[in-house]
């Protein structure tokens, strides 16, 4: 299998039941990181802003992830509490309704600069 060299093309090799959401997470975080470049880094869709990654997200069996989250303001982290698994870690189970405005806020939050 050849690695994809886009995040479009890593979103369209998913399962089509993970496709929906992983193309909803890479536009809410679009939204929140306009002019990005977009990279696949550590076979993960990557955003880069300034000459600095900003964050990742990689669709998982079960989940969707982000990385690296750091620890965040008060409100924010009080919302991303239910879906932080490690110090760096946010994960959205599929079983569940993924929040795209909060994983949005939080690429916002995360903007190098």
């Amino acid at each position: 299998m050849t690695a994809p060299g886009s995040i479009d093309e890593y979103v369209a090799a998913h399962p089509p039941e993970t496709r929906e959401v992983l193309s909803k997470v890479a536009a809410a975080m679009r939204r929140a990181l306009p002019g990005a470049e977009e990279r696949i880094r550590y076979g993960m869709p990557a955003f880069m802003l300034g000459g600095r990654y900003s964050l990742h997200f990689a669709g998982w069996k079960t989940h969707v992830g982000l990385y690296p989250v750091p620890r965040l303001d008060d409100e924010l982290e009080t919302l991303l509490e239910p879906y932080r698994t490690k110090k760096d870690t946010v994960r959205f189970m599929y079983r569940q309704p993924v929040p795209y405005d909060l994983i949005e806020r939080v690429a916002a939050a995360v903007r190098p600069g």
